[in-house]
């Protein structure tokens, strides 16, 4: 793991082992970014980017943290290698960062009250568009301690906050247990995680389901050019971990056309979007394992006379939907 050293700005990487207290930025990307190329160069301060890394850094600094990862430049993107092993691991190094900083660049300054937090506009705070992108949401379920940050980079609140972390759960969908403990969210269906992302976009069509590999555990390697194929992949391969039925509950868009054909399968996130209820069946109740094969998904019946259907659990209306078992 690559390190930036937050007072010389100096990289310096870390086996596992060895890797020391570290901050970590979220943060929407915006023009003149820095890269790590850039920051072998004497003009990389001269570039708008820099102010988030140099902010990032005072920050962290200023609460004893003496280092800090940032994705813009602590990643060689020109290595395909180090690409996808970084995204393979971010949903880690963003669990394991002493604190994560949430920049809102959108969510304008306001007043510093007595306990050091600035007042915030709620309206902008809800409207960030850094609740919109699909790579910002493992960022704000996997860390310990996540503190949002106003355009200026002053704090703004803890995503613990009692005033923050309701309006977060309405905002995005996710229930408080999630957001008050990163270790809950493997317990929430399948269906429930994929929902969480149904509104969220990514500027490339791969990352839709690459940005979701920490959020189900799984390691996968990275295709880029192979569009939406990558959220069918993604799903193959959570099929091979999990006996989740709730894979299977989600809704075609009602604007698809009656004659196109789907599988099983959902072809995007957005079918998930009706699936934030769907609680996952009790080991006992589940199907035996399902496997995608040649010929298509291999799904296993409960041996007896006939078929047994079976409603998935919901926690509130009005969608049923079943699973055959």
């Amino acid at each position: 793991m690559r390190l930036l050293d937050t007072t010389s700005y100096d990289f310096e990487s870390f086996t596992d082992t060895e890797v020391p207290k570290y901050a970590i930025l979220s943060h929407r990307w915006g023009s003149e970014e820095v890269s790590y190329q850039d920051m072998q160069q004497d003009t990389y301060k001269d570039k708008l980017g820099f102010a988030k890394i140099k902010d990032c850094c005072a920050m962290a600094k200023s609460r004893g943290i003496g280092w800090a990862w940032i994705d813009t430049c602590c990643i060689d993107k020109t290595s395909s290698a180090e690409l996808s092993e970084a995204i393979n691991a971010m949903f880690q190094w963003y669990q394991n960062a002493e604190e994560c900083y949430a920049y809102l660049s959108d969510v304008p300054a306001s007043t510093t009250r007595k306990d050091g937090l600035v007042d915030f506009d709620e309206e902008a705070f809800r409207k960030s568009d850094w609740f919109t992108r699909g790579w910002t949401l493992q960022e704000l379920l996997a860390p310990s301690s996540l503190l949002f940050l106003n355009m200026d980079f002053k704090p703004i609140g803890n995503r613990s906050h009692v005033t923050i972390q309701p309006l977060i759960a309405k905002l995005t969908g996710i229930d408080s247990i999630y957001l008050a403990d990163s270790s809950q969210i493997h317990s929430a269906s399948v269906a429930q995680r994929f929902s969480w992302i149904a509104h969220r976009h990514t500027t490339r069509l791969e990352d839709m389901a690459y940005c979701l590999l920490g959020i189900f555990n799984i390691n996968m390697p990275l295709l880029y050019g192979e569009g939406r194929r990558a959220f069918i992949r993604l799903q193959s391969e959570i099929m091979k971990q999990s006996d989740d039925e709730s894979i299977f509950a989600w809704v075609e868009a009602e604007h698809t056309s009656g004659d196109h054909a789907s599988g099983l399968l959902a072809e995007w996130p957005s079918a998930f979007a009706k699936s934030g209820f769907v609680k996952p069946t009790s080991r006992k109740s589940r199907m035996t394992a399902t496997a995608l094969t040649s010929r298509g998904i291999d799904i296993g019946l409960v041996h007896g006379v006939g078929y047994n259907l079976r409603p998935l659990t919901f926690r509130a209306p009005p969608v049923t939907l079943w699973s055959i078992g």
